[in-house]
C-alpha cells in the first residue's frame, strides 16, 4: 500500500484551508508525542461544547502521528475513545499519545486529553497495524 502525504490531511494538513493544521511536539526519549488546540464555534456539538468527534479525530491523529514520527509505518486499525467530561469552546485542550506495547505486526497505543485546567476530557486506545513498505 502506498500511503502519501500530501499535506491536505483534515487533521495536520497544512494546505487544507479547512483543516485543524494541528502541529506536534515530539518527546523522541520517552516517545510521547503532543498537540495543543484551541476549540471554536466551528467545532461545536451542543451549545459552547465541543463536539466529541473532533475530539475522537484528535485522539486518533497522535496516535498515528507517533508512530509515523518514530519511523513506524502504521494506520489505526480500531480505536475506541472515553468521552470523560465536555470540553468548553474557548479553552484549550492538550492531547498526548504514547505506546503501550508493540507485537509483530500490531502496536496498542494510548492518548488522553485534558483541558488548560488538567481536568481529564478523553481517553483513546488503538490497535495501529503495521504496514509494509511498497
Amino acid at each position: 500500500m502506498k500511503l502519501e502525504d500530501d499535506h491536505h490531511c483534515f487533521a495536520c494538513g497544512k494546505l487544507n484551508d479547512s483543516g485543524l493544521k494541528l502541529q506536534f511536539n515530539l518527546d523522541e526519549k520517552r516517545q510521547v508525542i503532543t498537540t495543543e488546540f484551541n476549540p471554536t464555534k466551528t467545532h461545536q456539538g451542543f451549545k459552547d461544547i465541543v463536539h466529541g468527534g473532533i475530539i475522537g479525530l484528535i485522539l486518533d491523529e497522535c496516535m498515528v502521528n507517533l508512530v509515523w514520527r518514530l519511523g513506524i509505518r502504521a494506520v489505526s486499525a480500531e480505536y475506541t475513545v472515553k468521552l470523560l467530561n465536555p470540553a468548553m469552546i474557548g479553552k484549550r485542550l492538550i492531547f498526548s499519545a504514547h505506546i503501550v506495547s508493540e507485537r509483530k505486526r500490531i502496536l496498542a497505543i494510548e492518548a488522553q486529553c485534558a483541558n488548560e485546567e488538567g481536568v481529564k476530557i478523553a481517553f483513546s486506545s488503538s490497535k495501529c497495524v503495521k504496514v509494509p513498505k511498497p
